[in-house]
């Protein structure tokens, strides 16, 4: 998996001069939630000259970049050097020293909690552990956990840690918060990077979508195969009550998985089941709608677009809320 990550993270980076976000990343249209890159696109082995040479930029600008962050020694910037200097070795150190920097920082400990998950020998318990009383209300939390007993097939464990995070009133992977945090880190140090090349207000947001969707967004799997169990289960109550909460949750990715939940659990031809359908329609349709926005067809307005995204970003920790946002301020509809 993380090797996976990090060719989509190279492959956002060709794409982001285009910025082109055809879908709210991490949103509806592209499961990798990069910009400019369509739904399931790949690595292509054979790589062109272009595609290397664009590679080879970005590593050369981020290398810049992880200096001039580290040299400011702030939490936001140790934790976005973090974030740019993953998969490397010191990833995780920058990232500790940006949670101990900031200790209730809940975005700095979601990203340090991600960059250990996947990272191969880190022990994911203690850093799991702070995360949990950083932010107590915040089921998702406890999605690292639940893989490992999942892993384990202790379903004791399972049990008690689904428990756990249905318990949460909250189901936030902090996307629109993380995102922020490492844009303005970067404007910062603008100056001391390379230039001509992510110079931008967009192409840097762009990039950041790339970056940001291949650390923070965490799988799913080991959550959506505890919920397959049969009707009439505690697991089940259990499951259902975690999928409504992820349903308000801070990312569309986190709601699609909590109406896809919901409606197994459902019968296929109930009013419940239809009524799900429709909220994940509804969602859909606002997001695709609000992407529109962001790409203009006059290309000196990109710069205007990002920072207009940027600033409901800070206003809205939601996905969703950031759409209807948007929505409103082109004066568009919110329902199709």
């Amino acid at each position: 998996m993380l090797n996976v990550k990090y060719c989509l993270l190279i492959l956002a980076l060709v794409a982001a001069p285009a910025f082109a976000r055809g879908a709210s990343a991490p949103g509806v249209a592209g499961t990798s939630g990069i910009a400019g890159m369509p739904s399931g696109s790949g690595v292509n082995r054979r790589a062109g000259p272009r595609s290397r040479a664009a590679a080879d930029r970005f590593r050369a600008w981020k290398a810049a970049a992880v200096q001039a962050l580290i040299a400011r020694g702030d939490p936001d910037s140790l934790a976005t050097a973090a974030g740019l200097s993953f998969p490397g070795s010191s990833a995780l150190s920058l990232a500790a020293r940006a949670g101990e920097l900031a200790p209730q920082n809940a975005a700095i400990g979601w990203l340090r909690l991600q960059l250990c998950v996947d990272t191969p020998g880190c022990d994911i318990r203690d850093v799991a552990t702070v995360m949990r009383w950083v932010d107590a209300d915040n089921g998702a939390v406890w999605l690292p956990t639940l893989a490992v007993a999942q892993r384990e097939k202790d379903a004791t464990e399972i049990d008690r840690v689904l428990a756990d995070m249905a318990h949460g009133s909250r189901f936030d992977l902090y996307w629109s918060r993380i995102v922020v945090l490492m844009f303005d880190a970067l404007s910062r140090v603008h100056k001391d990077l390379p230039g001509g090349y992510l110079a931008s207000d967009s192409s840097r947001l762009a990039a950041l979508y790339g970056v940001v969707g291949a650390e923070v967004i965490p799988p799913f799997g080991p959550l959506l195969e505890t919920c397959r169990g049969p009707a009439g289960t505690l697991r089940r109550d259990v499951c259902m009550k975690l999928s409504k909460t992820m349903q308000r949750g801070d990312t569309v990715i986190a709601q699609m998985v909590g109406f896809s939940i919901e409606r197994r659990l459902l019968a296929p031809d109930s009013r419940e089941s239809r009524a799900i359908a429709e909220r994940k329609r509804l969602l859909e349709w606002r997001m695709a709608a609000a992407a529109q926005f962001d790409t203009p067809l006059l290309p000196w307005l990109k710069n205007a677009r990002a920072r207009a995204r940027l600033k409901q970003m800070r206003a809205n920790p939601r996905e969703e809320d950031v759409g209807i946002a948007i929505l409103r301020e082109h004066r568009m509809p919110i329902q199709p």
